[in-house]
């Protein structure tokens, strides 16, 4: 079960600026990386649903989380059906990110009030995603998008909140360009948990690089 509310999620989602996402299926390297984003600032972390037993992983690191890490917030990404999601809250994901939107998810996560955050391409499917239930919207793929297209959303729909995913980077200038658009925040992946880090097992390197990456946030926005 859960251990945080949904709008708590946002709420930190907002103070944070950043989630950070990653997979690996080694449970002491997913522990080390979970560890070093927490030591550098980091309070929420979205472990991806791509490789086998991710799930199995996924049990140990949020038990970690909750005896080790307080107030670190733990969900899935990558969830792509309803049933996958279901087991992930059974497990207590705080969230659910998806690569699309999926009607079946967002009920099963309204059922149990687990924030759940849609990967939406255009207007209509955002506005279909805040219709279900939805708080935060994922861009996806950010990359595609860009900025221009977080600032023309919120021109008719100021009120939606957006989490780029996928073509955000540490930089200042790709950071101030997507908080000056109106992100409420981003996903960061391999561009700040990279795979050089995970090979060399450098996770000093990854907290100060997420530590320095949370400043430039609370610099540009």
């Amino acid at each position: 079960m859960a251990q945080y509310t949904r709008l708590q999620v946002v709420q930190q989602m907002e103070t944070s600026g950043m989630v950070p996402l990653f997979f690996h299926s080694d449970i002491q390297v997913a522990k080390s990386v979970l560890k070093a984003c927490y030591d550098g600032g980091a309070r929420l972390m979205e472990f991806t649903n791509r490789g086998d037993f991710a799930l199995e992983v996924f049990t140990e690191l949020i038990k970690y989380a909750i005896d080790e890490l307080p107030g670190m917030i733990l969900g899935v990404g990558s969830v792509t059906d309803a049933a996958a999601a279901s087991q992930y809250m059974l497990a207590g994901a705080n969230f659910v990110v998806t690569p699309v939107f999926r009607e079946d998810i967002a009920v099963v996560c309204n059922r149990r009030k687990v924030l759940w955050s849609p990967g939406c391409g255009s207007l209509t499917e955002i506005a279909q995603a805040e219709e279900m239930g939805c708080e935060v919207v994922k861009l996806f793929p950010g990359s595609t998008y860009g900025p221009g297209f977080v600032k023309a959303i919120k021109g008719p729909q100021p009120w939606t909140s957006i989490m780029p995913t996928g073509g955000v980077s540490t930089e200042e200038s790709n950071l101030k360009g997507w908080f000056d658009a109106g992100v409420t925040c981003v996903g960061m992946g391999s561009k700040l948990i990279s795979k050089q880090i995970l090979e060399t097992q450098n996770y000093k390197q990854l907290e100060a690089d997420v530590r320095a990456a949370i400043e430039v946030i609370n610099k540009v926005r």
